[in-house]
């Protein structure tokens, strides 16, 4: 049996060990920061895709057609004709244009005009005698968004004016069901909310995988890496100091994108808590810089590694479900996709900042994230292993 004081000193030497490696992961850590501060590139790439990539990706996806130009050829000069053109107005389209029956084609030609609406003669005359008359609508589908959007904004316009038009004359039928639609979450349906939140969880995987990932080639790449190996210094502990390091990067980087960028530029709402999502970006940095550490292991170079990050990042970005719902893919994508921890990150950013959901809803996917990472990071640390004992020999 072992002494009281032998099982002081052994417990004093697990003591001074594990100071050693979280100093070692430390001071590691720190000198990552060193290396990113020198490369100019990749500060860039961490400012334009935390700032003017989540701006434009907003704006580019505006949630309603806007100034679409838009011709009307009048052959009714009806009131009722009278007053859908006069619905046609800013900032959806631009103020119709009266063309003749002649022109139509060569306005659409020319491309001036993204839409063409024909009211044929005695159109209103045929609502009033309830014989549902026909109105053309001439489509430049070339212009592919606003042709899809506008054509809906259309019919609804000339419904509503002829339901209006029509219960001023005679009452309306009555419907047997009214449907009463309630939009939660994002009531003025703005596309734009989604487009920037999915572009900063797309940004912070690409970056969680590409920075750890890219870190560990330049090691190579650079010959610092034949450094550590004559250091008092484990793989585990090199692998640490990388994730922590470029996940503090990552984290600060997308705080400042939500609170400023998207809160403050695009006056974007989100409903939950940004410290919950924080404590979720940071569980899933740690399997995302894994992915980067294990893609670092098995690419020989920055340019292997970029055309492997290709492979990875698309499935991953797309297949998620912040794109599409994953209830509308195969269910042998659906199972693969849930072997991905951004799957679940999608899953409990969009519950935290879309519907203000707690801990006690989205602890699941957190439970996932941590178990998919751990699994990363064991992978991780075997072919990091394996490569730094392939470089001794």
């Amino acid at each position: 049996m072992r002494s009281g004081t032998e099982t002081e000193t052994a417990k004093d030497q697990t003591m001074t060990r594990r100071s050693t490696h979280l100093r070692n992961t430390w001071h590691l850590g720190i000198k990552e920061f060193h290396s990113l501060a020198r490369d100019m590139a990749l500060l860039f790439l961490i400012v334009f895709m935390f700032s003017v990539s989540i701006y434009a990706d907003a704006r580019a996806k505006p949630e309603s057609l806007n100034r679409a130009s838009i011709a009307v050829v009048d052959e009714d000069r009806s009131q009722l004709s009278t007053r859908i053109v006069a619905a046609l107005q800013p900032p959806q389209f631009i103020t119709p244009e009266h063309v003749g029956l002649a022109d139509m084609d060569r306005g659409m030609d020319a491309g001036r005009h993204t839409f063409v609406l024909d009211i044929p003669p005695g159109f209103q005359r045929d609502v009033l005698a309830g014989r549902s008359p026909a109105v053309q609508l001439n489509v430049d589908a070339t212009r592919q968004s606003q042709a899809q959007t506008g054509a809906g904004y259309i019919q609804n316009i000339i419904g509503d004016e002829i339901s209006a038009f029509v219960q001023r004359v005679r009452a309306p039928a009555p419907q047997p069901v009214e449907l009463v639609p309630r939009a939660m979450f994002n009531p003025n349906l703005n596309a734009s909310w989604f487009a920037a939140i999915n572009a900063l969880i797309n940004n912070v995987t690409m970056l969680g995988i590409l920075l750890t990932g890219a870190a560990l080639i330049r090691e190579r790449e650079h010959g610092t890496i034949e450094h550590l190996l004559v250091m008092p210094v484990t793989p585990l502990e090199i692998m640490l100091s990388k994730i922590w390091s470029m996940g503090v990067v990552v984290l600060v980087a997308s705080s400042f994108s939500l609170q400023v960028v998207i809160k403050g530029f695009l006056g974007i709402s989100v409903a939950g808590s940004a410290a919950l999502f924080a404590l979720g970006t940071l569980l899933y940095l740690f399997a995302a810089a894994s992915i980067g550490i294990f893609m670092g292991t098995v690419a020989r170079n920055m340019p292997q590694f970029g055309l492997m990050s290709i492979l990875v990042l698309l499935p991953l970005q797309i297949l998620s479900g912040g794109v599409t719902p994953r209830e509308s893919m195969p269910e042998t994508i659906q199972y693969l996709m849930s072997l991905a921890p951004t799957t679940h990150y999608v899953s409990l950013a969009q519950a935290i900042l879309f519907r203000g959901a707690g801990l006690n809803v989205v602890w699941p996917s957190f439970i996932m994230v941590a178990a998919i990472g751990a699994v990363f990071l064991t992978l991780a640390h075997h072919r990091l292993r394996h490569a730094i004992g392939t470089m001794q020999n």
